[in-house]
């Protein structure tokens, strides 16, 4: 049975080995297992599933993983921590730990070897510093990945869930949503963590879309369009895509598109939705 999860064994384990927090590697790890119950239930993890963990730090939530799951490989960059894992982990035969930096792992090799190449779920305590290059990767990369199941700072999970309109809307809403749907599963509070981190997080669920939501004729240059959308968030949606080093148009072309669709000449970035930029780059690269 899983051991680890609250505050007296996270301790015990820390003193045992004399290990100091590396702040560079953004640890901060759980101690609740209400916390680490709802992770796993929001991942819907089974035992038909193989799931990879990202930063695993002592082992907590992998103890709960390799409970549930068929197979668990854990992804951890401190070198300081495998031996820990080493021991926290040594009751499950179901695991493997590799000591590597994830957005340097071929992902797509691991899951040929360890799922023939069928879909894997992903769960993580994501260290708050690099979250969205992990998820970014998990999804651009094309990843056999049904679902990635997190815990982020809570910020970035309404941003990533955010609806054209409010303030919290922007590029990294638009690049999460194309490629997958998002739950908010649980928000939880600094003193669930030690270090107690300076802001409240949450566990978002990234559901990956069998079919594409949108039809666009160049996906990266939609993306570069929602990049020059959104840089200069005061601007009008001609100025930011007029004033962009991404991309190149001139003002009557933008206007046109935009006359095209029914928009205002004075509209901003913030409020069109996905389906919105797909035609508005279609419009612009065509």
């Amino acid at each position: 049975m899983a051991t680890l999860g609250n505050p007296q064994e996270t301790i015990a384990v820390l003193k045992k080995y004399n290990f100091n927090f590396q702040k560079k590697f953004g640890q901060n790890f759980l101690i609740d297992t209400h916390v680490l119950d709802k992770i796993v239930a929001a991942a819907g993890i089974t035992k038909e599933d193989m799931v990879l963990e990202i930063g695993p730090g002592i082992g907590t939530l992998t103890q709960y993983l390799c409970e549930s799951a068929r197979e668990v490989v854990a992804v951890e960059i401190d070198r300081n921590l495998i031996p820990v894992l080493s021991d926290t982990l040594s009751a499950y035969d179901n695991v493997t730990v590799l000591n590597e930096d994830v957005l340097k792992v071929d992902l797509d090799a691991l899951v040929r070897e360890k799922n023939a190449g069928k879909p894997i779920k992903v769960v993580a305590n994501l260290p708050y510093y690099i979250t969205t290059p992990i998820i970014m990767k998990l999804l651009e990369e094309n990843i056999p990945v049904s679902s990635i199941t997190v815990m982020i700072q809570k910020e970035v999970a309404e941003r990533m869930q955010a609806e054209p309109g409010g303030k919290e809307y922007g590029a990294l809403s638009l690049a999460v949503q194309f490629y997958a749907d998002t739950y908010i599963a649980a928000n939880v509070p600094p003193n669930c963590f030690m270090p107690r981190p300076n802001v409240g997080s949450a566990v978002i669920r990234l559901t990956k879309h069998e079919k594409c939501p949108v039809k666009v004729q160049d996906t990266s240059y939609m993306f570069k369009v929602i990049r020059a959308s959104f840089a200069q968030r005061r601007k009008t949606l001609v100025n930011g895509l007029c004033n962009s080093s991404e991309i190149s148009v001139d003002k009557e072309a933008v206007l046109n598109a935009l006359e095209k669709m029914g928009l205002k000449a004075d509209v901003r970035g913030e409020k069109l939705s996905l389906v919105e930029f797909a035609k508005l780059s279609d419009l612009l690269c065509g």
